[in-house]
């Protein structure tokens, strides 16, 4: 017995003198909203924290480091008020990882700290952990800008186009969207109708523009309803951008991505029966 008690001992000893690093590696709002514009009156407004919601990387990466990239994305839950012409939207945010159910309605925004181009591809994802069906670029068609900044939002779908429903096919686990932002336009033949991406381009595409990706959600963001100054800053008229006071994405993507020219990450919009 006393072997087992001083070989329990010889184990949790150097653990208990070198912890650890548990899974709660934090990071603020304000790493990512730096290159916002200065709000013309600054407030006493305290940054946004977001835990790490992806598994741990054998080496973390590092914030500071000009070699890591930044994405935010927040996803809205839709729901309508009132009926006809007098309907409203309300949209609420939900983490990435949400489950939506069928007919739920939905969009997302997606901001970049540095400018930048958006581009979106969609495919079915199934409970197998296979693709199937068509695999489209939904995101921009020929006419949609698709230019990021800091501080400027881009809606997917746009404010004049109805929000995403979801519709679930037989073992349909969700919709994957690869999103990709290049650091120059990426020469498509777009038209008014999704683009086509053959397999070959996306595997191409991947090789130059993935990595090592962490993904962090904002500690207390899910729920909040969608503000004024985000739907301005995500109009197509560019009423406004967003200041470094204004609401943080509700999930911020980390890359280091194997070019610099440009980020490519996935997000799998979940479905549950």
């Amino acid at each position: 017995m006393s072997r087992i008690f001083l070989l329990i001992l010889a184990i949790l000893i150097p653990l208990l003198a070198h912890p650890q690093e548990p899974n709660d590696r934090s990071i603020t709002s304000e790493q990512f909203t730096r290159n916002r514009p200065k709000p013309k009156k600054p407030g006493p407004k305290k940054p946004r924290i977001y835990r790490l919601a992806s598994e741990p990387l054998a080496q973390p990466l590092d914030i500071s480091n000009p070699t890591t990239l930044k994405a935010g994305v927040t996803l809205w839950k839709v729901q309508r008020v009132g009926e006809g012409p007098s309907a409203k939207e309300v949209a609420q945010r939900v983490e990435a990882d949400h489950q939506f159910h069928e007919d739920d309605l939905l969009r997302l925004s997606i901001e970049s700290p540095v400018t930048g181009y958006l581009y979106v591809i969609d495919r079915d994802w199934f409970s197998d952990g296979t693709s199937g069906g068509e695999t489209n670029l939904i995101f921009p068609v020929r006419g949609e800008d698709n230019r990021l900044e800091a501080g400027k939002l881009i809606d997917i779908p746009a404010e004049h186009d109805a929000p995403f429903k979801a519709k679930p096919k037989p073992n349909q686990a969700g919709e994957m969207l690869t999103i990709i932002v290049t650091s120059k336009p990426l020469s498509l033949p777009l038209s008014k109708q999704y683009l086509p991406v053959p397999t070959a381009q996306l595997a191409g595409w991947e090789r130059m523009w993935s990595g090592m990706t962490e993904r962090f959600e904002m500690d207390g963001g899910a729920g909040q309803t969608r503000t004024i100054e985000e739907q301005q800053a995500a109009s197509s008229s560019g009423i406004r951008q967003l200041t470094r006071d204004d609401p943080a994405p509700q999930t911020i993507y980390l890359l280091k991505p194997r070019s610099g020219d440009g980020l490519l990450f996935n997000l799998l919009l979940s479905y549950v029966k």
